[in-house]
């Protein structure tokens, strides 16, 4: 199943929006126009398919009017729509999920309309006559709700499983000095060891051998990388690095480097699931010529697991591979109205650019998203001042 169309009005920096969405999708732009907030329109469809619901969902990001766009006016409500395929039958299915929220005299975040359809049929139209009976049941979707959700879960289980990722290597090291709970869905990587531990051990054994081969190419001296579990049952990731010793060395994972972690993660996370993946900025701390092959990882990983991935990145290397098409590069354009964003492939002149071949991606896309000459030069004197 992939996540097919995007329609927003009103969330955060998009006044509104309307975007086809392929397999894999690269988000560009600079920086304060949107693309982690992009991204996080698909976590809170994750996050309202959870525990506490809409309620959490919006309190989580500080309430409705943070989510809402500061461009909006009269119609400030927020709405999300997606359309989905699902393409693991014999006959393909369409569905559509629409949620617009607004709020009550309480502050209260309230379904003003939530719509789905399957094959352009009714699922589900609310508000409907017990809503207008009992005003209350509008602060939870059907989404969140079991006993209602039953006629679209396959949507439910989808939209709840989408895994975020951009892995904060400290956390990974030194769970300890960080005091608090965890963030829902883990997305900085605390629990990356506990998510392999509970992975079964012949899932996981496989896994990580795949991921042996890659890294044993992307990192010198690694050879080997296992699972295992000291003393006090508590789990690490061991890697053998060659060395003059006949056996060579392990290190774990408070041994290795940023890049290495974070590279970890990314392969661990796209051989995990098979629903949406959103990756933010997978180009950090990672050598260019590991960048450089981003792309078509993902890409073959895609085949195998046919899940959706979407990337937010700066990097033109990531951007540099020749088998990017313009349809999947989602270019960012801030304004004092909003951000819009458009495909690539809707400019002329970048289409033509790429079908001829003679620049990557990167070098043609980019330079449209940064921030123009006049710009820099005024940061550089405010600077010098």
């Amino acid at each position: 199943m992939i996540i097919s169309q995007l329609r927003i009005k009103n969330w955060r920096n998009f006044k509104q929006a309307d975007v086809q969405l392929q397999d894999r999708v690269f988000i560009v732009g600079p920086n304060a126009s949107g693309k982690s907030n992009l991204l996080d329109i698909f976590r809170f469809l994750r996050d309202l398919c959870r525990s506490g619901g809409l309620q959490d969902a919006v309190s989580v990001r500080g309430g409705l009017s943070k989510i809402r766009c500061l461009a909006a006016r009269a119609d400030s409500d927020v709405s999300i729509e997606v359309e989905l395929i699902d393409r693991d039958k014999d006959c393909i299915d369409t569905w559509s999920y629409h949620l617009e929220i607004g709020q009550d005299d309480r502050k209260r975040p309230i379904v003003k309309s939530e719509r789905v359809r399957r094959n352009d049929k009714p699922v589900v139209d609310r508000p409907d006559d017990e809503d207008h009976q009992d005003g209350f049941r509008l602060t939870q979707t059907h989404l969140e709700q079991v006993s209602a959700n039953k006629g679209f879960r396959r949507i439910a289980e989808y939209l709840g499983s989408i895994t975020y990722s951009n892995l904060v290597p400290q956390l990974l090291r030194y769970p300890e000095s960080f005091a608090g709970p965890n963030i829902a869905g883990d997305p900085f990587g605390r629990e990356f060891l506990g998510r392999l531990a509970s992975a079964p051990a012949n899932v996981r054994k496989s896994r990580l051998r795949k991921m042996s081969r890659a890294l044993s190419l992307a990192v010198p001296q690694l050879s080997s990388l296992e699972f295992v579990q000291d003393k006090r049952g508590v789990s690490h990731l061991e890697a053998v690095y060659e060395h003059w010793r006949p056996r060579g060395a392990k290190q774990q994972e408070d041994q290795f480097s940023d890049g290495t972690l974070r590279l970890m993660a990314l392969m661990w996370n796209l051989l995990d699931g098979e629903s949406l993946l959103l990756l933010e900025e997978p180009e950090l701390s990672l050598h260019q010529g590991i960048v450089r092959q981003l792309a078509p990882l993902i890409y073959s990983m895609q085949r195998e697991k046919k899940r959706q991935v979407i990337v937010s990145t700066h990097s033109a290397d990531l951007l540099s591979d020749p088998g990017i098409g313009a349809e999947e590069i989602l270019m960012l354009h801030p304004s004092a109205e909003g951000t819009e964003i458009q495909r690539a492939s809707d400019v002329e002149e970048i289409r033509i650019l790429l079908e001829g071949g003679a620049f990557p991606p990167g070098d043609i896309v980019l330079p449209r998203t940064a921030p123009n000459a006049d710009l820099m030069a005024q940061l550089e004197f405010a600077f010098s001042r």
